[in-house]
Formats: structure tokens, C-alpha cells, sequence
């Protein structure tokens, strides 16, 4: 497989998440109930789960959380990428909108502190399962108009899946468990 097809799967879906992590911010800035329903939502669904008293719980709750989503982003290419563009676009508007809410609250460097330690692992999982979602589609479709083997296509996506989105997202949670809350608690 070109390396090509796969940058420009990535280019695209990290535009989208950009988009929508602006339309977050910026939804919930003229509109602050908006966001505060979404801090809501996000804490009783998410955050909620996870117990942040313990770290080694913590840890596991997170992996499989964000590789839950991950396989959703990819696998929502077998809609045609409907799936995968409105569960990217739904992460980007709560990501912002509790991006903006919390930076009412605290400085810039605790919403970094907050986010980059692990988002730098989690941020390109969502995104690379989003591409490799957006390519399945592409072979479903080129499939249905006679030029592909999308069954092909997709094994060759899901061995990049494994080789690449399972480490970032076991990183991402590692970090997120132990080393976030520390850097955090420096910034406080």
C-alpha cells in the first residue's frame, strides 16, 4: 500500500477534528450551558467510569475506553464512513467545548498539562483509526464499482491498526494514569 492514500486519510480527519474541536470551543464559549451539559455528560459517561484513586485501575479503564473508540472509528468505515466522521467530529465538539470550559476555570498551562502528556499518544490514535476508517470506506466503495477487494484492503488496515493505534492507545493510557496527574499537580 501507498503511503499516500493514508496521509491524505489523516490530513483530512485531523481537519475534521480540528473543525470540530473549534466548533466545540467556540459553541460552547457563546453558549456556555451548551458546554456545561457536555462537562456533564462527559463526567457521568467517561470519567465517571474511572476510578482516579487508583492508577493501575485507572490505567486499564482508559486503554479500553479510547481503544473502544478507536475500533469504532475504524470499524465505522464499513459504513461508508458515516459512522467514523460522527463519532470524530462528536470527540472533537465535547473535546473543545470542555477545553473551554475548564480554561474559564484554570490557566492555559493546566489545560496543557492536562491534555499534552497523553494526548500526544491519544490525539494520533483517534486520528490515524479515523483515516484507516475513511480508507475502508474508499475500498468498499471502490469494491462496489468493481476496482477492489475491500476484504483485502481491510486486513491490510487492521494489521496497521494493531501495529500502530494498540501502542499509542496503551501508551496514551499509561501516561494518562500516572504521569498526567503528576504534571498536573505541578501546574496546580
Amino acid at each position: 500500500m501507498s503511503d499516500a492514500p493514508l496521509t491524505n486519510a489523516i490530513i483530512v480527519v485531523f481537519l475534521l477534528f480540528l473543525a470540530t474541536v473549534t466548533m466545540g470551543w467556540v459553541g460552547s464559549a457563546q453558549n456556555p450551558a451548551i458546554g456545561e451539559e457536555l462537562l456533564k455528560l462527559f463526567a457521568k459517561e467517561v470519567a465517571g467510569q474511572i476510578d482516579g484513586n487508583n492508577p493501575a485501575d485507572m490505567c486499564v479503564k482508559l486503554f479500553f475506553n479510547n481503544f473502544q473508540a478507536c475500533i469504532l472509528l475504524f470499524l465505522g468505515g464499513a459504513t461508508f464512513g458515516i459512522l467514523t466522521i460522527f463519532i470524530m467530529s462528536l470527540n472533537g465538539i465535547v473535546i473543545g467545548a470542555i477545553m473551554e470550559m475548564v480554561s474559564k476555570e484554570h490557566t492555559a498551562l493546566f489545560v496543557a498539562a492536562a491534555i499534552v502528556p497523553h494526548g500526544i499518544f491519544e490525539i494520533p490514535a483517534f486520528i490515524i483509526s479515523g483515516a484507516l476508517g475513511i480508507l475502508l470506506a474508499q475500498s468498499l466503495i471502490a469494491e462496489w464499482y468493481g476496482g477492489g477487494d475491500s476484504a483485502v484492503a481491510a486486513h491490510t488496515f487492521a494489521r496497521l491498526f494493531l501495529a500502530v493505534v494498540l501502542p499509542l492507545v496503551a501508551t496514551a493510557a499509561v501516561v494518562e494514569a500516572f504521569i498526567t496527574p503528576v504534571v498536573i499537580h505541578l501546574v496546580a
